[in-house]
């Protein structure tokens, strides 16, 4: 059978932080659809598919428990899992962006700008003002400057900076670019497209070759493809073509996703069935 090999090492995918996002992947593509509980065996034998330890799906488990996504519910000796409200919350978004990353793109010119500070001491908040606008498709040309070409875009950051105290002090405004330095430096400066393209790249390798023939092999390239795609919305800001470099990776990506995921996804959510039929209570 055809085994996908990702660009995430053997090593890192066997440790309980990745056991942990295998899971979340797991929620999204096959628990999230079906909207019932799930027993803990399947998710044990689930990730055991890609080498999860029991012990470490386990604990996995109980972290994402811990942070509010999954509920426990008790039966007997037995324990299935339910999505929290925010759970589904979350997972839903997080489909969303997943299935819309290397979509078409309109433009007509306009820049989102907002302005934030964030004093140097507070290192744990300067990284996760990063890490939410960067999610949000923002990129940062210089320190506490963050622009995006979507300006639809300025709910979600109002959002995000009333959420971690800053929106009070922060400034947003449109504007076009004007004469002085190129629009394609300040994207260079913005966001690091080589990188992207590179992973991009590295998507495309690992997963134009493979051609999965039974259960457990569908299983397992339908997770990892979407599992090393989800990362992408987090990397991808969305530009306009305009603002791309020529013959861009990340168009040839998205439609390879697309292809295999339509072609992958019934086969796959079966033998999720069967796996989940298997451990149902006689």
């Amino acid at each position: 059978m055809d085994v996908v090999q990702p660009a995430v090492s053997r090593r890192r995918e066997l440790g309980d932080a990745s056991a942990r996002s295998l899971l979340m992947t797991m929620l999204g593509e096959y628990v999230l659809p079906r909207g019932e509980p799930v027993w803990t065996s399947v998710l044990v034998d689930a990730l055991a598919v890609f080498g999860v330890e029991e012990k470490s799906a386990r604990q996995a488990l109980a972290r994402t428990a811990a942070e509010g996504w999954l509920a426990p519910e008790r039966l007997g000796r037995r324990v299935r899992w339910a999505l929290t409200p925010p759970g589904r919350r979350l997972l839903t978004e997080g489909a969303e962006r997943i299935y819309d990353v290397g979509g078409e793109c309109a433009w007509d010119g306009t820049w989102l700008v907002v302005l934030v500070s964030v004093p140097e001491a507070r290192r744990d908040l300067r990284h996760r003002v990063r890490t939410r606008l960067s999610w949000a498709g923002f990129g940062s040309p210089e320190p506490g400057v963050w622009i995006t070409p979507h300006a639809a875009r300025e709910a979600e950051a109002l959002g995000v900076l009333k959420e971690l105290g800053l929106a009070d002090d922060a400034l947003s405004f449109t504007a076009t670019h004007g004469a002085l330095g190129s629009e394609a430096a300040m994207v260079t400066r913005a966001w690091d497209l080589s990188e992207l393209a590179e992973r991009y790249a590295a998507f495309i390798d690992a997963f134009t070759r493979p051609h999965p023939a039974d259960g457990d092999a569908v299983l397992h390239a339908q997770t990892m493809l979407v599992h090393e795609w989800r990362r992408f919305p987090f990397l991808d800001p969305r530009l306009p073509a305009k603002l791309l470099p020529a013959d861009w990776s990340g168009a040839s990506a998205a439609a390879l996703f697309h292809d295999r995921h339509a072609e992958w996804s019934p086969a796959a959510l079966r033998r999720w069935a069967e796996l989940t039929a298997r451990h149902e209570p006689e």
